[in-house]
Order: structure tokens, then C-alpha cells, then sequence
């Protein structure tokens, strides 16, 4: 039986709807398919100036030097503000966002840091290196030393019958076992590797704040301070939060009345977002302090 006339009109529309949605769902994957592939630093939005959060625990560096390279690369960004809340972490972190931010303003990027509640130890390293610095009077800051911080079970291990056996190459491969008393011999190795990133402490916060290294020594002693204090010693140069900081440094690079602030926001994994039940990885990271011994720039009372 052929199709009557009124069902062929509806068989095209739905033909053509049919090859519409499809064809529209191609270009969705496409345009999806290539903003993944596009590097990041062409997919930079506009903006004079590019706020970069540092937050919580420092343990790894890559996200934040990825954004400050990128911004970088990015004629259109002509200010950096970096929001720091953090007390600190690892050493090489610090360094590593210490040593993108100077490579900001050799290329003639201005860097202002504005300092949130902590910005101590290796956060205070973070802050340092930028061409201003502010911090509001109750900001807790300083903490300029560096830290190892080891456990010794060996009377529990002992209650409860475990002996340990440990085979190494070299006499110092287990120093600072939790299973055994550390000897003076290993306490000066490690007391001479913890003197050591401090002195290069005192010397970054010498470079960033213009200060002598003898300067810094003097208050170089692990003590942490409020802002006001950090303003008297030099370590700041003047109070003032989030807002004023934005317009001091609009200012500074000659844009008249508020300017265009950007901000990358956290990549959510697709399921944590659909499930909305878990941390991200980056998150827990951040707020869970590091377990095993590890030599750090950080204001973490124990």
C-alpha cells in the first residue's frame, strides 16, 4: 500500500530534523574536540589583569607555574595578582612559582601580591618575589626558616615485638627511620641540609625585598608575625586586601577606573561534578599535610 500524501510531508520534516541533529551534534563535538587540542595560552580570555589563587598546603607546583607561564605568553595580560592563603610547604614548590614570578617581571609583567589570612614560610617565599606586596594587618606571615620533621616509634615497635631488619649500600640510606634513635652523626647531616635551604630562604627574601642578607638574618629565626609587624620590618609594603591591591596595581600599569580582572577556575573531573560526592585530587592535596619526612618551608605547629 503506498504512503499516503499527508504521511510523506511528515517523513521529510522528520528526515531533515533527523539530519539536522546529527549534524549539530558533529559540530558540538568538533568545537569540543578542538578547544581540548587548542593550547591553553590561546584560549586565554582578555583582561589587563590575571588573578592567580595560592592556596592551602604547597605540594606541587604545575598548575600554578602553567598559569603564570601562560599568562605570560599572553600579550593582552599586562598585570599579575597573586592571592595568597597559604602557610607554606615543600621547598621546591615555592621555588619553582618563585622563579616563574621573577621570570614575569624580566619580561616587563608587573606582579603585586595581596596576602589573605597565612601567607607564611613558603608562602611568604611566594610573596617576596612579587614588585609589591600587601597584607592586611592581622595577616599572619613570616616564618622564614625551613623544617624537617621526623618520628621515632622505636619504644612502641619494641612493646609490640617488631624488629626491624634493614639491608643498604651506604651507611646514610635509612637516616631518620622512625624504628630507631637517630645518632649525632645523621642529626648534623640533616641539620646541615636544613641550613642550607635556609640560608637560600634568606637570600631569596634578600633579592625580593631589596633587603641586605644580614638584614634578613636577623628575623630569619622560624617567627611568624602579623602584618602590621611584617610592614615595620620591610617583608611588606603596605596593608590593604584584595580590592585595594586590584586598583593600586591598575594603577601601576595605567588603566583608569576598574579594570578587567581574569581567573582560571578549577577543572572539575566530569564525574565528580556529575556526582557532586567527592574532593578533587588537587583539593585534598592541598588540605592534607604531607606524611612521609620531607624538607619544607612551612608554619604548621606540631
Amino acid at each position: 500500500m503506498e504512503p499516503t500524501t499527508q504521511n510523506k510531508p511528515q517523513r521529510s520534516f522528520l528526515r531533515s530534523f533527523l539530519r539536522f541533529s546529527a549534524g549539530l551534534l558533529a559540530l558540538m563535538v568538533l568545537v569540543a574536540v578542538g578547544s581540548a587540542l587548542l593550547p591553553d595560552r590561546w584560549k586565554s580570555p582578555s583582561g589587563e589583569i590575571a588573578l592567580v589563587r595560592i592556596q592551602g598546603m604547597l605540594m606541587d607546583s604545575q598548575n600554578i607555574v602553567r598559569q603564570l607561564s601562560d599568562y605570560r605568553h599572553n600579550p593582552g595580560v599586562r598585570g599579575i595578582l597573586l592571592r595568597i592563603d597559604s602557610p607554606g610547604g615543600a621547598v621546591a614548590p615555592a621555588q619553582e612559582i618563585y622563579s616563574e614570578i621573577m621570570k614575569l617581571r624580566a619580561d616587563h609583567k608587573t606582579v603585586y601580591a595581596s596576602m589573605g589570612t597565612v601567607a607564611a614560610s613558603g608562602g611568604y617565599y611566594i610573596a617576596c618575589a612579587a614588585d609589591y606586596v600587601l597584607a592586611n594587618p592581622g595577616t599572619l606571615t613570616g616564618s622564614i626558616a625551613a623544617v624537617m620533621v621526623f618520628s621515632n616509634i622505636e619504644e612502641l615497635t619494641n612493646k609490640i615485638g617488631v624488629k626491624p631488619v634493614i639491608i643498604k649500600s651506604g651507611k646514610y640510606k635509612d637516616v631518620g627511620s622512625p624504628l630507631r634513635a637517630m645518632n649525632p652523626e645523621e642529626r648534623k647531616l640533616l641539620q646541615n641540609v636544613v641550613d642550607d635551604v635556609h640560608q637560600q630562604f634568606v637570600q631569596a627574601v634578600a633579592k625580593g625585598r631589596g633587603l641586605s642578607v644580614s638584614e634578613v638574618k636577623e628575623i630569619a629565626d622560624g617567627r611568624i608575625m602579623t602584618g602590621q609587624q611584617a610592614l615595620t620590618l620591610k617583608l611588606v609594603d603596605e596593608m590593604g586586601g584584595l580590592e585595594k591591591t586590584i586598583e593600586l596595581l591598575a594603577k601601576k600599569i595605567g588603566v583608569e577606573g576598574r579594570p578587567k580582572v581574569i581567573e582560571e577556575k578549577e577543572k572539575t573531573p566530569f564525574f565528580d561534578w556529575l556526582l557532586q560526592s567527592t574532593l578533587s585530587s588537587r583539593l585534598v592535596e592541598t588540605l592534607i599535610p604531607a606524611s612521609l619526612p620531607r624538607l619544607q618551608y612551612i608554619w604548621f605547629p606540631q
